[in-house]
């Protein structure tokens, strides 16, 4: 049988590159990309490292960006998946079996494969970069949890490594869990780096090294894999599709503070219909629609309310003009005047397949050109874009939308953005 091996490629502040791949004079600039509402960074080109840390509010930091000639930009999520999509693709076709884990990051399976493996990580490499124009770090290793520290090391050393670590050699392996700290390892959070800091483990090194039956008594199942892992033993297998969810949730902060009732009626209906899409697309049902609403919690002088309620639908769906109008009634029962309200959220609960149906001879019946409407619906919004068909209550350019000043083109999923070269 052959020794396990897996490969974890990673991109390099991918939403940064992204912005990069359709702009070559911001090749050498520094950029950061902020959350939704521009409200806070949440990437940041290596060169911008140095001067903005994560997760600062752009409101505080505007100054600094300005005077670094940091290039700052909203997130542009139609831009990030349709190019995450791209990079998997092009590693999809180079290895045997991949799990994608993020948007911008995924394992392969090597195991059994001949030849050089670290040779095999550049091409991958190389080919990524050729045909996306992003840049990725790879790490090799028999265990997930160490391919995870090679990736930390070909990205952190990525000049000496040339953007690939194989830790297959025992040696080498030991060599790098010695010089990074516990709070490197892949599912370590900071509060249990305290708690095994008290017992005395600082470094991979000592994880490693920890009796694996202490560690499942003083903390759980995962920390004792973990520790296995980095000694070399894999515990984790590939997966190789994600599970249907058990429930699918869609929510944004409002662009601006709502006080009326219409405009978070539209923006309800907007994320109900976007939540089932995504219901659809795991061909699931659901019998359960909570809406919720809040105003901002953070500015003392504004008053707080935050209140949501769960309605059961009549029989289960993915129908979204019913989804949409039990999710307008339960906005009807939470909605209060005299307040500011910063965000609305849709979620669809109680999920379960089709074929998972018992059929209740007394129940309501879902009427039977349901299921062909809504094939329909996603046929033309799949091919003529998103949003070409939607709900009557589903605004096509809200007020109340995401703010995003400073949105780069969507160059890849709209005709109208595509990148154009010509004299001026």
């Amino acid at each position: 049988m052959a020794e396990p091996a897996f490969a974890l490629i990673d991109c390099n502040a991918f939403y940064c590159s992204c912005e990069r791949v359709f702009r070559p004079d911001l090749m050498r600039k520094p950029i950061v990309v902020l959350s939704n509402n521009d409200g806070c960074v949440i990437a940041r080109s290596a060169d911008a490292k140095p001067f903005i840390r994560m997760g600062a509010p752009y409101f505080q930091v505007k100054d600094t960006l300005r005077r670094h000639g940091i290039a700052v930009f909203s997130s542009n999520y139609a831009l990030y998946g349709d190019m995450s999509e791209r990079v998997m693709s092009v590693i999809e076709g180079m290895v045997p079996a991949l799990e994608v884990y993020s948007i911008d990051e995924a394992f392969a399976d090597l195991s059994g494969v001949t030849g050089d493996l670290e040779r095999i990580g550049r091409q991958i490499r190389t080919r990524v970069l050729k045909y996306t124009g992003i840049p990725t770090g790879v790490g090799i290793a028999p265990t997930k949890t160490l391919a995870k520290l090679a990736n930390h090391a070909a990205k952190k050393w990525q000049r000496q490594t040339g953007g690939v670590v194989d830790l297959r050699d025992p040696l080498r392996r030991d060599k790098l869990l010695k010089v990074l700290p516990v709070s490197a390892v892949w599912g370590i959070g900071r509060r249990m780096v305290e708690h095994l800091n008290a017992l005395g483990i600082r470094t991979a090194r000592d994880l490693a090294d920890a009796d694996a039956r202490m560690l499942r008594k003083r903390f759980n199942v995962v920390i004792e894999k973990t520790a296995r892992e980095l000694r070399g033993t894999s515990c984790l297998a590939l997966e190789d599709a994600a599970g249907a969810k058990r429930d699918i949730c869609s929510s944004r902060m409002f662009g601006r503070r709502l006080r009326e009732i219409e405009p978070i009626r539209q923006a309800v209906a907007t994320y109900a219909a976007t939540a089932c899409e995504r219901l659809r697309a795991q061909r699931s049902v659901c019998r359960l629609v909570r809406v919720g609403i809040r105003t901002g919690m953070h500015n003392p002088q504004d008053a707080k309310y935050a209140r949501g309620v769960a309605l059961q639908l009549p029989y289960a769906s993915d129908d979204t003009r019913l989804i949409t109008h039990y999710a307008l009634l339960a906005l009807e029962h939470v909605y209060r005047q005299g307040y500011a309200y910063s965000k609305a959220e849709v979620m669809l609960l109680d999920l379960c397949r089709r074929n998972e149906i018992t059929g209740d001879l007394f129940a309501p019946q879902p009427p039977p050109e349901t299921m062909r409407v809504m094939a329909v619906l996603d046929r033309i919004n799949a091919r003529w874009g998103k949003g070409t068909i939607h709900g009557g209550r589903v605004a096509a350019n809200p007020e109340w939308a995401m703010r995003r000043d400073m949105l780069s083109p969507r160059y890849t999923t709209n005709a109208g953005h595509v990148w154009t070269v010509g004299a001026r």
